[in-house]
């Protein structure tokens, strides 16, 4: 069957999300999570695009972005491809990285638009990696507060912060006031905000998934069934691959590759 057109935004403005292909991690340390911010703000400057928020978690990616002199989906082809260029270079590995092409929704309206940058910035406190979303270092919230984020000149705070005053002080108070609100905001209807699971709860769900054969037994069975034991396994929510090869025992490379 052809996939369903993406509906055009009015406005230009999309919130997106891409996902690790089989949910698996895409930013595996630091230099990663810098290196698509870089990549971002190549392309902003490039395709004329304007970046309202954005938030990095280890196997998924959420922004709230304007597009500029071609069509959204062109300009996150181009950001995808050289990403996944850096990754299969830095990894030595193949293969599809991104979960088929992104997801994205139309933002359309005022109240919406500021919905989806509280959604955006509270997703790790919702996924219970921290309590408040300027502790997450991987977002755009820090830049609101009036704290330096990197790289620069990626995040167009002004517009949101106009949203609120015209006075930067009393904006980013009430900007802070309204970002860390309690709330049960849902966008997409994707259900990204999984609670990452304790290493005691993901041997008892890896027990269920493997039946009669014993965690410790994975590593050591012929490459072709280890490898589907392991799809499997990275098949369960909140489980991450960096959790799962310390629970089975063998290394990053190999979980990721199964």
């Amino acid at each position: 069957m052809p996939r369903e057109a993406r509906k055009k935004s009015k406005t230009g403005i999309y919130h997106i999300i891409w996902r690790g292909a089989n949910r698996q991690e895409i930013f595996h340390d630091d230099e990663d999570w810098a290196k698509f911010l870089e990549i971002l703000k190549k392309y902003k400057k490039k395709c004329e695009l304007f970046i309202y928020a954005w938030c990095l978690m280890s196997n998924h990616v959420h922004l709230l972005i304007k597009e500029g002199n071609e069509d959204i989906s062109a300009s996150m082809k181009r950001a995808g491809v050289s990403y996944v260029g850096y990754y299969n270079w830095k990894y030595r590995t193949t293969g599809h990285l991104f979960q088929d092409r992104f997801k994205s929704e139309v933002v359309e309206s005022r109240k919406y638009f500021l919905t989806v940058v509280r959604y955006i910035h509270q997703n790790p406190v919702k996924a219970g990696m921290v309590n408040q979303p300027a502790e997450w270092e991987w977002s755009s919230c820090q830049g609101y507060y009036g704290k330096s984020t990197q790289p620069k000149n990626l995040l167009n705070a002004d517009y949101v912060l106009k949203l609120f005053s015209d006075d930067i002080k009393v904006a980013r108070r009430r900007f802070k006031e309204f970002n860390e609100t309690l709330n049960n905001d849902t966008c997409l209807e994707d259900q990204v905000n999984r609670k990452r699971l304790t290493d005691k709860e993901a041997v008892m769900e890896i027990k269920k998934l493997l039946g009669p054969i014993q965690i410790a037994q994975v590593k050591s069975l012929p490459k072709e069934k280890r490898n589907e034991a392991l799809q499997k396994v990275k098949e369960i929510d909140g489980l991450s691959l960096r959790q799962a090869a310390r629970i089975f025992g063998v290394s990053l490379n190999l979980v990721f590759k199964a």
